[in-house]
């Protein structure tokens, strides 16, 4: 990738705001990835590359992350700008002060801003009333920073993303929205895997099915995890309990039961699958510590590229 190349991206995609992959053509995702693939290699042989010098980005946290906070801020310092780490209780974000009101005092302050909140609308709406890009670090809805880097591991770690074989194992929450998205864009084959009465949302499975129509991609979804791993490429799980619904983890233990990926599980798969996990990980739950510590695993090379993916979000919309 050429130094030309990326300005003249850069000039098509800043400004932007990135509050679902919906939004993002599989040209410009696939931009993103390589740049993130640059970036990460600059910084490997210890290159210098500050395209955000002097810009700042305000991170709103409504929900805590190990990840997205320390991704974000060690990112946006690596390319010379600044991170503010701004808590819902510092900020009066929906409590004193409106959305509204809160994206335009921002706006007169910041080069960007990060959010990672519950409600999808609020994000939207602090998007609506922004003069600066706008970064969905997470909703209930949907987790598209984690997906870009998923889809970069993948590449890394396959060769490339068309036509490979993608199973979700868990709750239909926002992690499988996204990976569902983000599969059907770049061309490749998703089946999600839940409980009856944990299915992705039909809106999002929908607009999902109408992507993949357009990118020779399938979108399924099953009931049975050891049918659906049968030739997977790529097997991935989440906490079956996330943020915020601590109180339903009892019953979910339950529910879930038949739903752990371990290791007779991992065997109907590919003799080469992979094993991802967008962390963090409740070894004995959803993933054993066999499958999730062992050789098919690259969770920690998720975990990493979350920072050269935003890296690049970061430089292309703010640079």
């Amino acid at each position: 990738m050429t130094t030309n190349q990326i300005q003249f991206q850069q000039q098509e995609l800043k400004g932007r705001d990135f509050l679902t992959l919906a939004d993002y053509t599989k040209d410009e995702i696939d931009y993103l990835i390589e740049l993130a693939d640059y970036q990460k290699k600059q910084s490997k042989e210890g290159i210098i590359f500050e395209p955000l010098k002097g810009k700042t980005l305000g991170m709103i946290f409504e929900k805590a992350s190990t990840r997205t906070r320390v991704s974000f801020e060690t990112g946006i310092y690596q390319l010379g700008g600044l991170g503010i780490f701004l808590s819902s209780k510092d900020i009066q974000i929906g409590r004193g002060e409106t959305i509204a009101d809160t994206a335009q005092v921002l706006s007169g302050y910041l080069d960007g801003i990060m959010i990672r909140t519950y409600n999808q609308d609020d994000v939207v709406e602090l998007a609506k009333y922004a003069s600066i890009p706008v970064i969905n670090g997470l909703t209930d809805l949907y987790h598209p920073c984690q997906v870009l880097a998923d889809l970069q591991t993948i590449k890394e770690v396959k060769g490339v993303l068309q036509g490979q074989k993608l199973v979700y194992i868990g709750d239909g929450n926002n992690m499988a929205h996204s990976l569902m998205i983000g599969a059907a864009k770049m061309g490749m084959h998703i089946v999600t895997v839940t409980p009856d009465d944990y299915k992705p949302e039909e809106q999002v499975t929908e607009k999902a099915k109408q992507f993949a129509s357009e990118h020779s991609a399938t979108i399924e979804w099953s009931n049975d995890p050891a049918e659906a791993v049968k030739n997977a490429d790529v097997v991935y799980t989440d906490v079956w309990a996330s943020m915020g619904q601590e109180a339903e983890q009892t019953k979910r233990e339950q529910d879930f039961q038949q739903f752990q990926v371990n290791e007779a599980l991992l065997a109907n798969a590919k003799a080469d699958v992979t094993f991802m996990h967008c962390l963090p990980a409740h070894r004995g739950e959803e993933v054993s510590a066999g499958v999730i510590d062992g050789k098919h695993s690259v969770v920690f090379l998720q975990s990493e590229n979350r920072l050269h993916a935003q890296k690049a979000l970061m430089t292309a919309l703010m640079g």
